[in-house]
């Protein structure tokens, strides 16, 4: 009886019998014309495309590994491991149709099945492989695919991959971007899962970091030539100067060809690992000023020991049955020649990529196996070879696929390999397209991807600008020293305008989102980059406002000394007799104590100095209005006590009682004073909460309530004195005082109400320059209003110095 594989002819392809058979799919051929790929009919080979060189180094890594393990006395000793190898031509029909002929042959008459399959050299293959040979439990372990979506154990629990996910290379350049402080990027993408999910991952790993896409352009198979366009003309146009590019080597070459065309050649390009290693892009002399200095991540390379020794040594003559190897002979040579001295991709073993993942595949079924045929209640060390002790004819796919998630060996390479699921751990290469003396591009590996740490040379690196600095890209410029970013309306993140810091507030490094408040006993500097020592300062007698405020001072204390003397002088003149002599010397002392009260607030704010000043003007004010207090109520007493009957009244204000209501009034205030200065008292404090680089030292009230009994206790005092002067102002005579009282009080008055508005709203030391002011305003005001018309009398009147004058209607 005859057997054949269905669908496909037992002579197309490689094979070598063994113990077990491990299955192998790659895409030798390029595909064939439309017309051949009809699933339902025997594959016509002589329809591909001519064999390529890389896909058939992928082959003999397979076949070198599994000659290399059935060498071994650790691994699988005693069992020898064949190999059905198949070619899928890149359709993934085919090579689903061959995957099912490898895992159905009929163990009495025909080959059999085999357990494991290395292939699927595409995500899209991968899938659909793994979705129909998932029912079988046929593991199926891809050394190209990379989807993300393959990682799902669920949809896919018989895939494994010795390829890392993409997840991983998007991750490892944005942490390229972030390292490199690249903030405006941007993008072309293949328009599939491979472009999206990559950008999109990109996305997620740089949000937070300050990385924007200025632009994300993609790029479809079927309309490459207008989309490559397109994208060249957003990449001329953006101001970015990074650009990341997660497409394939076909479109690729299609974007830098309009971009040669454009004369674009300033960018700096971010390669993914489908074209950061292509030789197509490298060697092409029309993409060469556009190409360079590409920075890339690649698919991790690693020596093959032995191997290139391996390809250069192999023959037709010495593989008759070997197919594939033939029809590659035939196209390098024309005879007998050799391999020793053809330099190819496919005798090229300086950076094997793809090659280590089929091998590192084949050592993963191998070691697999071997645990699987192990005893487990003896010594399974691989160097123990009896522990093989079950025979490989009964190995079910199922038990390979157990023992295929539980691997964990250390290759001949001397690194550990274990699966994470259906993932490995992901290793990667930087790669760096670097010009030559003979004006070519070769790659240079310049760093690697281990898991999440990258590990980067700078300084090897060949930049795009031929410069050793590396490339800025960025929207706005960082913010120097003293500002902060804002960000513009409806712009990203990265497109901002810098502004100055705020009084009060630093920036001490360059890119600041916001600046800083300084404490409260500092500010900042004019350049707002540093937070200085605040300067204390205070009302002082050498500074203009303070000179000129103790010239008044001192000036109304002189003037009430002299209108003292004149009344002393003239003291038994009509005029000052008339007026209640005692009272207004009084009053001159009271006026003359209001004026050098205002000196104790001028200078630098003491202990005893805040508790002087505020009683010093509080009892001084008080004795100047119970002065004249009691001076009005003596005229209205007067007058009253010359109606008929009322003659007895005037023995109730004597001298006596009008020094003694004085003195009463004044103690009230005293008293006041005293219990607010010992309970509360004022003391001398920065107050930092007036802006500015220097802070005044004032004399802080803790007890508002008490300095408001003060005010208000003089204002109690001068409101009533303004209303009995008020009524006494039109009594008969002319040595009737109630009307300079009434001018006098109203100007007193008149001050401190509009003192409080203004006291409260003054910053700092003019705080304290507006209570001054109110003080030697009032004191002016009651001197001249009840002073002057009498000194004038006295002086320049003497004629009206009188009693009949005085007396007269």
């Amino acid at each position: 009886m005859t057997c054949s594989r269905w669908g496909s002819s037992s002579i197309q392809g490689l094979f070598q019998d063994g113990d077990l058979i491990i299955g192998g799919l790659f895409s030798l051929y390029n595909k064939p014309p439309a017309i051949d790929q009809d699933f339902t009919q025997q594959p016509r080979y002589q329809s591909c495309s001519r064999l390529e060189a890389l896909p058939l180094q992928y082959i003999y890594a397979m076949v070198f590994a599994l000659e290399e393990i059935n060498h071994s006395t650790t691994l699988l000793p005693g069992v020898k491991l064949g190999y059905h190898i198949h070619d899928s031509c890149a359709l993934p029909l085919w090579a689903l149709r061959t995957a099912l002929s490898l895992v159905g042959g009929d163990s009495s008459s025909c080959d059999q099945p085999v357990p494991l399959i290395i292939g699927g050299d595409s995500s899209i293959t991968a899938k659909i492989l793994s979705r129909v040979l998932g029912p079988l439990s046929v593991p199926l372990m891809s050394y190209t695919a990379s989807c993300p979506c393959l990682s799902d154990t669920r949809q896919f629990p018989n895939f494994f991959r010795t390829m890392p996910s993409d997840i991983y290379q998007a991750r490892a350049i944005a942490q390229l971007a972030i390292s490199m402080n690249w903030s405006w990027i941007g993008a072309v993408v293949a328009k599939n899962s491979y472009g999206l999910t990559a950008i999109k991952i990109f996305q997620e790993e740089t949000q937070g970091s300050g990385v924007c896409l200025a632009f994300v352009e993609t790029l479809r198979r079927e309309n490459i030539k207008s989309d490559a366009k397109q994208a060249a003309l957003a990449i001329q146009a953006s101001t970015a100067k990074v650009i990341l590019i997660f497409t394939w080597y076909t479109d690729v070459r299609e974007l830098f060809l309009q971009l040669a065309e454009r004369n674009v050649t300033d960018r700096q390009f971010l390669a993914s690992e489908a074209w950061s290693t292509s030789v197509n892009l490298l060697e092409n002399p029309s993409t060469l000023k556009v190409a360079r200095g590409v920075l890339g991540v690649a698919i991790r390379s690693s020596p093959i020991p032995g191997f290139e020794y391996y390809l250069r040594n192999l023959n037709p003559s010495h593989r008759p049955d070997d197919k594939f190897l033939r029809e590659f002979w035939e196209e390098m040579f024309s005879g007998t020649e050799s391999l020793e001295v053809v330099h190819n991709l496919f005798t090229d073993t300086s950076q094997l990529r793809v090659t280590y993942n089929v091998y590192l595949a084949a050592y993963a079924a191998a070691h697999a196996l071997h645990s699987l045929l192990s005893c487990p209640n003896n010594d399974s060390s691989p160097g123990n070879s009896s522990s093989t002790c079950s025979f490989p004819k009964h190995v079910q796919p199922i038990e390979v696929l157990q023992s295929l998630s539980k691997v964990n060996f250390t290759t001949p390479q001397g690194e550990m390999f274990y699966f994470q699921g259906a993932d490995v751990p992901a290793k990667y290469d930087l790669v760096n397209w670097q010009k030559t003396s003979e004006g070519q591009l070769k790659l240079v590996l310049i760093g690697r991807v281990d898991g999440f740490d990258l590990h980067l040379n700078k300084s090897a690196i060949q930049w795009s600008t031929g410069s050793n600095q590396v490339p800025v890209s960025v929207c706005s410029e960082s913010c120097p020293l003293g500002t902060r970013m804002a960000t513009r309306k409806g712009e990203p993140i990265c497109c901002f305008d810098c502004i100055p810091c705020a009084d009060g507030e630093i920036s001490n490094t360059t890119g600041s989102p916001h600046c800083v408040h300084c404490p409260p006993e500092f500010w900042s500097n004019s350049e707002r980059t540093a937070c200085v020592p605040r300067q204390l300062d205070f009302l002082s007698f050498n500074e203009t406002l303070g000179i000129t405020l103790t010239t008044v001072a001192i000036s109304g204390v002189v003037v009430t000394t002299a209108v003292f003397v004149v009344f002393l002088c003239y003291r038994q003149t009509p005029v000052v007799r008339a007026n209640n002599s005692e009272l207004s010397f009084l009053l001159l002392l009271s006026l003359k104590l209001c004026f050098l009260c205002s000196l104790v607030f001028i200078g630098r704010p003491s202990v005893w100095a805040c508790r002087f000043q505020q009683a010093a003007f509080g009892i001084s004010f008080v004795l100047c209005v119970s002065c004249l207090q009691v001076k009005t109520i003596v005229v209205l007493a007067a007058f009253r006590s010359a109606r008929p009957g009322a003659k007895a009244l005037m023995k109730w204000f004597g001298p006596g009682q009008q020094r003694g209501s004085v003195c009463v009034f004044t103690c009230i205030q005293v008293i006041i004073c005293v219990v607010w200065l010992s309970l509360s008292p004022p003391s001398p404090k920065p107050d930092f909460d007036i802006p500015g680089l220097k802070v005044t030292l004032k004399c802080a009230m803790a007890s508002v309530a008490g300095f408001s009994l003060v005010l208000g206790y003089i204002g109690l005092l001068a409101c009533s004195c303004l209303l009995l002067a008020f009524l006494a102002r039109k009594l008969p005579d002319n040595f009737n005082e109630a009307k300079l009282i009434t001018f006098s009080m109203l100007i007193f008055c008149a001050v401190w109400v509009a003192f409080i508005p203004a006291y409260v709203s003054s910053p700092g030391k003019y705080a304290v320059a507006v209570e001054i002011f109110a003080i030697l305003a009032s004191s002016y005001g009651l001197l001249f209003c009840i002073f002057a018309p009498k000194c004038f009398i006295i002086l320049l009147r003497p004629e009206k110095n009188t009693k009949k004058q005085l007396m007269a209607k």
